[in-house]
């Protein structure tokens, strides 16, 4: 049969990785969390006091970036690795959400993790998620998803995913740096967050994750059958 990329981008705690990962197995395509590539590269940069304005030195500081997902035994879901280590759980912290936005702006960040997407999607069957997925990775992605969602329960959301992993984060300061974010990646020059012309709208903001689901899968399904008739 034959394999389509789908491409899901939108705002930061919309639940895309929830939704996509959930896609992915469904359809038995690979996962590429998008977002987890950028933390890692701010990670390395924090660990390494890169400045961010000296050109040269965020190229010498990526040209030491080696970014793999490995999949988990004990959770069987995808570990962000970066140079060989392990950084799942930090990468999800705070400290790095609060700079991670300002790193994806970087032209030589995006130019070197869009080389990299680019790669892992030559064979389809692929669901990746991000923020210029549909826009600059596959911008002939066979399915675009843009996802949206409230504020608030964005930042509930988040709050909530914090908390499980054992990080006490005030509602405000979750809300503060989901806007923070929000601004800085709708108004970089390079590969803004912006829908599609051709992207399918999902609104989750009452959705279940179950129903997300289902709604990207089905338009996955509609897109598949589309493509056999023209063969």
């Amino acid at each position: 049969m034959k394999k389509i990329i789908i491409a899901i981008d939108g705002y930061s705690a919309c639940g895309k990785s929830t939704t996509a990962k959930a896609v992915a197995k469904h359809l038995g395509y690979a996962y590429i969390d998008t977002g987890a590539m950028y933390r890692a590269v701010t990670l390395h940069f924090l660990r390494n006091f890169v400045t961010l304005t000296n050109h040269a030195e965020v190229e010498r500081a990526l040209a030491e970036v080696h970014i793999s997902f490995i999949r988990s035994e004990k959770t069987n879901e995808n570990e962000t690795y970066l140079n060989g280590l392990n950084v799942e759980e930090e990468i999800r912290k705070m400290y790095v959400s609060d700079q991670v936005s300002e790193v994806s702006a970087l032209p030589e960040v995006r130019h070197a993790m869009v080389a990299q997407q680019q790669r892992m999607g030559r064979k389809k069957g692929l669901v990746m998620d991000g923020r210029d997925i549909g826009t600059r990775v596959f911008p002939e992605a066979e399915l675009k998803i843009f996802m949206t969602s409230d504020m608030d329960v964005r930042a509930h959301r988040r709050q909530q995913e914090l908390l499980a992993k054992g990080q006490l984060i005030s509602l405000e300061e979750v809300k503060d740096n989901l806007c923070h974010r929000d601004h800085i990646d709708t108004t970089r020059k390079e590969s803004p967050l912006t829908q599609a012309e051709d992207a399918i709208l999902l609104d989750n903001t009452s959705l279940s994750v179950e129903q997300q689901v289902d709604f990207v899968t089905a338009c996955a399904q509609e897109r598949l059958k589309a493509l056999a008739q023209i063969g």
